[in-house]
């Protein structure tokens, strides 16, 4: 069993946010940077819901995105679907004149045949510390059409975590809308190539848009839509991995986090060293370890679905979705809203 750590300072911090004074209009009108500590994020975390992300992901895992295969059409029109929400929102892109990072042809394997693709990239800028960043990722590709026509729609893998994204994302643009920008900034990267070996992930990490040594943690969901045969009597749980690889704080704030707002049942089996399935290294938050970066991995586990053509949007648990994605926001808050940047105090 995971022993956890809870640092009396961390527990006051986040239970503080629970109840505190909201901002005037006068504030609002000013401009002025305004202290979060004592602000409640749940009306914001609320906004995540279940049936938006079923809105979305039945678009998003549609057979019109062709599988979402990197580099192909498919994926484009995926890239070009998240780009046009950002806009919609009003919530800009990282690189000045466009949203897309270009991954080229290049940076792939040689003679993979893949082609240059793109990851997705739109920020929301800090207040009192803009120059500090918190990390939402998930990928946006998969792994195109069968040999006879039928599509991997990958309603799961990864499009409950894409959503999921697009929604942390508005629930923060919300937040700003009502007066309450966060202090540090956040960046919502959708990588691509997560499933030809990691590219968008290790390309960003290599060319960061914004620094690398800058970067306070990498929040990565890759499948929050399902629940596997392990948790078949008890939906409401979350895999968390890596969580304390880096930082023992992180891993505290993650627990304080849940137990104050969402009290789900955070599963660590994946999360030992010893586990042969090495999930810590399958997905796009590696990257960002491998650079130092504190990570939490959030993960619904494996199932019979999985890189079939039957992993379908029909088949996603909506409310669990939205309480995981709730859950990922919960934490972004925190981490950016909080006095002091975590320490990392460990090597993975």
């Amino acid at each position: 069993m995971k022993k956890i750590m809870l640092m009396t300072g961390v527990l006051a911090s986040i239970l503080l946010v629970k109840c505190g004074p909201k901002m005037n209009e006068s504030s609002k009108r000013s401009g002025k940077s305004v202290d979060l500590t004592n602000v409640d994020p749940m009306p914001f975390a609320e906004s995540i819901t279940a049936d938006e992300l079923k809105e979305m992901l039945y678009v998003y895992a549609s057979d019109e995105f062709e599988g979402r295969n990197t580099g192909e059409p498919g994926q484009k029109k995926a890239a070009e679907y998240l780009k046009d929400f950002y806009v919609s929102q009003d919530i800009p892109a990282a690189l000045d004149s466009t949203y897309f990072q270009t991954v080229p042809e290049s940076f792939f394997r040689a003679g993979s045949g893949i082609k240059a693709s793109e990851n997705v990239v739109a920020y929301i800028k800090g207040s009192t510390k803009p120059e500090e960043y918190i990390v939402v990722s998930a990928h946006l590709d998969h792994v195109g059409v069968r040999e006879d026509g039928e599509v991997f729609n990958g309603a799961d893998d990864d499009g409950s975590g894409t959503v999921g994204v697009l929604e942390i994302a508005e629930a923060f643009n919300k937040a700003v809308e009502a007066g309450y920008r966060p202090q540090r900034s956040i960046v919502f990267l959708h990588v691509t190539g997560e499933e030809k070996g990691l590219y968008g992930s290790r390309y960003y990490a290599e060319n960061p848009i914004f620094p690398i040594a800058n970067t306070v943690a990498d929040l990565n969901i890759d499948m929050i839509g399902r629940v596997d045969d392990a948790h078949a009597d008890n939906e409401n749980y979350i895999y968390l991995i890596g969580s304390d690889k880096l930082s023992t704080e992180l891993d505290s704030i993650s627990t304080a986090v849940n137990n104050t707002y969402m009290n789900i049942d955070l599963d660590y089996t994946y999360n030992d060293e010893n586990d042969p399935n090495r999930f810590y290294y399958r997905s796009d938050h590696y990257n960002f370890a491998k650079q130092g970066v504190p990570i939490i991995f959030y993960f619904n586990g494996v199932h019979a679905d999985y890189h079939k053509v039957s992993d379908t949007p029909d088949k996603i648990n909506y409310p669990m979705l939205a309480k995981r994605a709730q859950l990922v926001f919960l934490t972004a808050w925190e981490l950016a809203n909080r006095k002091d940047r975590i320490v990392v105090d460990k090597t993975s």
